[in-house]
């Protein structure tokens, strides 16, 4: 076989990079990869621990400020009701999840609602397609 350039047309597909020498990559992303996964990890037991434990036993673990559960604070006929303030703190976050999740879905239907069927010309030809015709 013929020796070529590595982007000649004989072969135009180059040679890949080779990695630089280990004395020279950088670990950095490594280390940034580590500091988010264990910051949000560290983050979410936080969350989870503030929204299930009772007040009194965050004050117990020393907290003198923390945010409130709810918008408004809890009334005596609200107590009674069947979904309590601390609750909200877990629907919520649910309740987003499962809108982000319905946007998906919507966009996804709308666009196969739009995409025309495969025997409709539209499919092959498009509005700004000029076609040439044979006249006879």
């Amino acid at each position: 076989m013929q020796r070529a350039e590595p982007t000649s047309p004989v072969s135009p597909l180059a040679r890949a990079p080779t990695d630089p020498p280990r004395e020279h990559r950088s670990r950095a992303p490594e280390f940034y990869g580590f500091v988010a996964w264990s910051s949000t990890s560290v983050l979410f037991v936080v969350y989870v621990l503030w929204a299930l434990l009772p007040d009194e036993y965050i004050v117990w673990l020393g907290v003198k400020w923390y945010p409130s559960r709810c918008a408004t604070p809890p009334s005596k006929e609200r107590k009674k009701k069947l979904i309590t303030h601390s609750e909200w703190s877990l629907l919520l976050p649910a309740y987003s999840i499962v809108l982000v999740l319905l946007t998906y879905l919507v966009y996804f239907s709308l666009a196969i609602t739009h995409t025309p069927s495969f025997s409709d010309v539209s499919a092959i030809v498009g509005e700004t397609t000029s076609t040439m015709h044979k006249s006879r």
